[in-house]
């Protein structure tokens, strides 16, 4: 911690000369050196001119021999610097897509479309997202990655105005394509810079500056758009990235460089084909998860065909990126041990966050009635867990062996997913504060490890095509344990209804008993020909809720389970290698 703040203190401070003669030294700013400032002789002053009138208003900049002996991998900038100016875009994009799914039925009571319409808002976003992921390497080498992650900053804001101004159903639905394929590499693009700004023996500290975006802004974002959106109006979720994207945009283009490897980097053409296998599995993909539960799944006849074109399609990109390594995604890097390992790991870790970020903020809206805002401030202590973790992890990470951390992390967040799934109808707002706190907590110790182990053995030059792959994987397994979860639901429930009911027979006493009360009750307010309806109708909507709870505490099992089985599977890591301390005024 003390190393983050020096740093941090460092990058922030500058010294001032209280001498007005001219120097030949320089002086810098977060490692970029200010030209002295050259003043004229007393002699050379006429007309009651200062004598230290400077000669030119703004001092030239340029990198110091001290800052790029200091800061190498940076080419002089200090590299805290830089994690913040990748971060602003990717907490944007992160943020954006938890806003986004708050406010859908305001977006559709707003645009005269129904919900199952609105979900398109999400769907569309998702598709151009994972399009563009894989392919983020490809492109930062043929057009620089400095350049590149520039030109998504500008489509990623442009696009969210338009996100915000939309008239209509289907210009929403065009401007949050160009939204996903503005934000789909912003992502990868910031791991790989982040990864590439700091030495070995400190990734871990990057990392954890990168799993802090990651992590918390799905957490505050149902929080914030609840906000937004009942404060003010839902296209307010969308004008917010706009102030974003400008400070990010002179943030990147003041402190990232490109490194030498990328600004000299020779690509072959553009892949066509493999660009254009992915456009189809992935599509597909999505679509059928988002809609596959609306019309019974492989029941509707365009579930099969584009299942079928889903698996074709998927099995011809896997074998066309296989073969062509020099393609859009290079499948070779799956080779490493660490790095096929992470894959898997990430594919589920996207499954358990998506799934208590989804379903949990549901549990508090449909059973027990909260507001969406509420339901996000009850949730949101997630969001101080992990900004607690974080720095910690950031320490410990070179010092524990990371596998040692992410099984406690998987521990936890199983331990804490257990917990959700004995609740009942009785509990109020700060019931599950503790355990909903300490989920955020254990993320941090899963992926910031995680990040760091499965991109320890993966060279400079491979490192944007794994991180692209990497966060294709994470999208994607989050996709499917959404759709798993939401599908889960609706047929839990009906199961336990079904099992309920056929304990609340004609005959059943405790029926009885229960129907005599309430028809009592109404009786007295309604009249005697609306009270057994009346109670009935009640014990009905009584055996509905609970079946609903029932279904969701099962939820909260199998995401456990889910997380206990990645606790074992950390251990197919290969044992980190301890780098030595880095030399002396490097960080």
């Amino acid at each position: 911690m003390s190393e983050m703040l020096s740093s941090f203190v460092d990058c922030m401070s500058v010294n001032y000369l209280a001498s007005p003669a001219p120097s030949t030294g320089s002086r810098s700013f977060a490692g970029i050196a200010f030209l002295p400032i050259v003043s004229r002789p007393a002699s050379q002053v006429t007309g009651g001119e200062p004598a230290n009138r400077l000669t030119s208003n703004l001092p030239l900049l340029m990198p110091s021999a001290a800052a790029q002996a200091r800061y190498p991998l940076t080419q002089g900038v200090n590299p805290w610097l830089v994690t913040f100016s990748v971060m602003l875009p990717t907490f944007m994009e992160v943020l954006d897509t938890a806003i986004a799914s708050v406010a859908l039925p305001y977006i559709a009571g707003s645009l005269s479309a129904s919900n199952s319409e609105a979900t398109w808002v999400l769907t569309s976003y998702l598709v151009a997202n994972a399009v563009i992921l894989p392919a983020s390497n490809w492109f930062a080498r043929r057009f620089g990655r400095k350049r590149f992650l520039l030109t998504c900053v500008c489509i990623f804001t442009v696009a969210s105005f338009f996100c915000g101004a939309a008239p209509s159903l289907g210009v929403i639905l065009l401007a949050r394509v160009c939204q996903g394929a503005g934000g789909g590499a912003l992502q990868p693009l910031s791991q790989s810079i982040l990864l590439e700004s700091f030495p070995i023996q400190k990734r871990s500290m990057s990392m954890a500056a990168y799993g802090l975006g990651i992590v918390v802004a799905p957490v505050i974002g149902p929080t914030l758009g609840g906000w937004l959106t009942d404060t003010f109006s839902w296209r307010y979720a969308f004008y917010i990235n706009i102030p974003v994207g400008i400070l990010a945009f002179i943030m990147i283009t003041r402190f990232v460089h490109d490194p030498p490897y990328i600004k000299n980097a020779k690509v072959g053409a553009f892949d066509n084909i493999g660009f254009g296998l992915l456009m189809v599995w992935t599509g597909s993909l999505q679509i059928v998860l988002d809609k596959g539960q609306e019309d019974d799944w492989f029941g509707a006849l365009w579930v099969r065909w584009t299942v079928t074109a889903l698996v074709v399609s998927l099995l011809l990109w896997i074998w066309h990126s296989w073969t062509h390594p020099k393609g859009l995604l290079d499948l070779h890097v799956l080779k490493d041990r660490n790095f096929r390992t992470g894959c898997l790991l990430i594919a589920m870790l996207g499954m358990c966050i998506y799934i208590t970020i989804a379903i949990l903020p549901l549990y508090y809206q449909e059973i027990l009635g909260y507001t969406a805002f509420t339901a996000g401030l009850v949730v949101g202590p997630r969001g101080i867990g992990s900004f607690i973790g974080s720095p910690v992890i950031g320490i410990l990470g070179s010092r524990i062996d990371n596998r040692k951390l992410m099984t406690c992390g998987f521990l936890g967040f199983g331990a804490c997913s257990f917990i959700f799934s004995i609740i009942n109808l009785d509990i109020g707002p700060y019931t599950l504060l503790v355990p909903i706190t300490l989920t955020g907590f254990a993320l941090s110790f899963v992926f910031v490890p995680m990040s760091t182990l499965m991109m320890s053995t993966i060279s400079r030059n491979e490192m944007g095509n794994a991180t692209g792959l990497a966060n294709m994987l994470r999208n994607i397994g989050g996709s499917i344990g959404i759709s798993m979860a939401t599908t889960a639901l609706i047929r839990r429930a009906a199961l336990h209804q079904t099992e309920l009911g056929a304990q609340l027979g004609p005959s059943s006493m405790v029926l009885q008993q229960k129907s005599r009360l309430i028809g009592g009750y109404l009786g007295q307010h309604l009249g005697a020909a609306q009270a057994r309806p009346g109670a009935m109708g009640l014990v009905y909507g009584m055996m509905e809720q609970q079946s609903a709870l029932m279904a969701y505490t099962d939820i909260f099992r199998w995401t456990a389970l889910l997380a206990f089985f990645c606790a074992a599977a950390v251990w197919l890591f290969k044992k980190p290698i301890k780098y030595g301390p880095p030399p002396p005024g490097v960080h």
